[in-house]
């Protein structure tokens, strides 16, 4: 009989090699820009959940008047790799602040194919995915909501379940683009 080391499954070690390139690469761009697009930090020393500051979008865009007006300096994202990472897209949703169109859903949840199973390319990387979505929340033309924060729930949970629903809606009904006054 022949002892055979059990190894990790392949997926985490891959997972785990990927985003650690991602993250090197990430902070070494970080720390050569005096102001970068974006940023991100692990999650409680977390390699598989990240919070992302995106601190520049379009410039002319309603959205970022609203971020100067507001005084808001970035737009704070959170996303969790899954298991299967690369070969399944993370999950990310908005924390703050609250957005309204932009293709930003119940909880925060991002409407964007990219980021659903039949979009996903493994070839995507952490700036691939936050550059399209701030394109994306231009072009749905995101706002700052300024309504009162309501007693809905903007959480995590509430995202996912937003989240679930709308793969499901598209993968019934296939990815449109809506016409722009439809957000």
């Amino acid at each position: 009989m022949v002892n055979v080391p059990v190894s990790k499954p392949l997926d985490t070690t891959i997972r785990s090699r990927r985003l650690m390139k991602e993250l090197k690469e990430i902070e070494r761009l970080q720390h050569s820009r005096t102001d970068p697009c974006f940023t991100v930090e692990l999650i409680n020393d977390n390699l598989y959940e990240w919070h992302a500051r995106l601190y520049r979008i379009d410039p002319d865009s309603p959205l970022a008047e609203d971020l100067v007006e507001l005084n808001i300096p970035f737009i704070l994202l959170h996303l969790v790799f899954p298991e299967n990472f690369p070969f399944a897209p993370p999950f990310m949703r908005v924390v703050e602040p609250r957005i309204e169109k932009g293709f930003v859903m119940e909880g925060g949840a991002i409407c964007m194919e990219l980021l659903t199973p039949r979009g996903w390319a493994s070839a995507y990387t952490v700036e691939a995915i936050l550059m399209q979505f701030a394109a994306s929340l231009v072009k749905g033309q995101g706002r700052v909501s300024r309504k009162p924060k309501s007693a809905k729930d903007f959480s995590r949970r509430s995202a996912e379940e937003a989240f679930r629903s709308l793969v499901k809606t598209h993968e019934k009904y296939g990815w449109v683009t809506p016409a722009l006054n439809d957000g």
